[in-house]
């Protein structure tokens, strides 16, 4: 039944405007709106929601990976657009001075959007 299902990711926002400018101009994705929620089209078809929520708080958690063939370029490439990726120092998930993470496991870079949400580049 679900098996056919096209499922989809969504997430809050508390400033929609805010949002679709980043995830068009930082991130290069196409986004619509309808009724006020995001629709924030992904690679192979996929899509994520983002939807207003004034009280909005950001998950503690990475809600959505981007897989990318080269992390380095992408880093690259999302920092001259004003992406920051997140440092993480003296923690077992410490990363280099781009924001990478490379000590096990895949290498990765997380950053956030203006409303906090953590996100992923995952080198696939």
């Amino acid at each position: 039944m679900l098996s056919e299902s096209h499922a989809f990711s969504g997430f809050s926002v508390p400033d929609t405007e805010a949002a679709r400018a980043f995830y068009t101009d930082k991130l290069g994705l196409d986004v619509t709106e309808d009724n006020g929620i995001l629709s924030i089209s992904l690679g192979g078809g996929h899509r994520a929601i983002a939807y207003p929520k004034p009280d909005h708080q950001p998950a503690g958690f990475t809600i959505l990976n981007f897989p990318v063939a080269d992390i380095e370029a992408t880093v690259d490439e999302l920092t001259s657009r004003g992406v920051v990726f997140e440092k993480y120092e003296g923690t077992q998930m410490e990363t280099d001075e781009k924001g990478i993470f490379r000590k096990g496991g895949p290498l990765i870079a997380w950053f956030t959007d203006p409303a906090g949400n953590v996100m992923s580049v995952i080198e696939d």
